[in-house]
């Protein structure tokens, strides 16, 4: 059995397909900060309770129970606050170009910092299945 056949490592992968082409549409347009007329774009953020239903073939056998009051309520309990919403206007360049470079790199930092946290929790994730066989590292 390879870590490919887990659910988790499958979606963990999904996520770090989707920072790996997010942070090359952001590096074009990076690139074409000087471009007349280029209109800056990002990928749509994926929903991961949907890939982690697609990933597990739709089950949804682990449900939260709360025994105590200082217990996490389960998500059906908790206020969703409404995402925001990407700006529609930028900026705009007498030549026509929308790329504001702060932006891209800021957008750039927090997807090489999603992608850090992704690598880590792969690799902890593997671990704790190394330990689990018992076997060393």
């Amino acid at each position: 059995m390879t870590t490919e056949n887990i659910a988790l490592f499958k979606a963990l992968g999904a996520k770090m397909d989707f920072l790996n082409q997010r942070q090359r549409v952001i590096s074009q347009n990076i690139a074409n900060t000087d471009t007349p007329n280029y209109r800056p774009q990002d990928l749509k953020p994926v929903d991961f309770g949907t890939v982690l239903k697609n990933v597990t073939g739709g089950k949804s056998s682990v449900s939260l129970e709360t025994t105590d009051a200082r217990h996490m309520p389960p998500p059906s309990d908790v206020r969703i606050a409404d995402p925001q919403n990407q700006k529609k206007t930028y900026e705009v360049a007498p030549a026509g170009n929308a790329v504001i470079m702060e932006e891209q790199l800021i957008q750039s930092n927090q997807t090489v910092m999603d992608y850090n946290l992704m690598t880590n929790l792969y690799s902890k994730n593997t671990g704790m299945i190394y330990t689990a066989l018992g076997r060393a590292r």
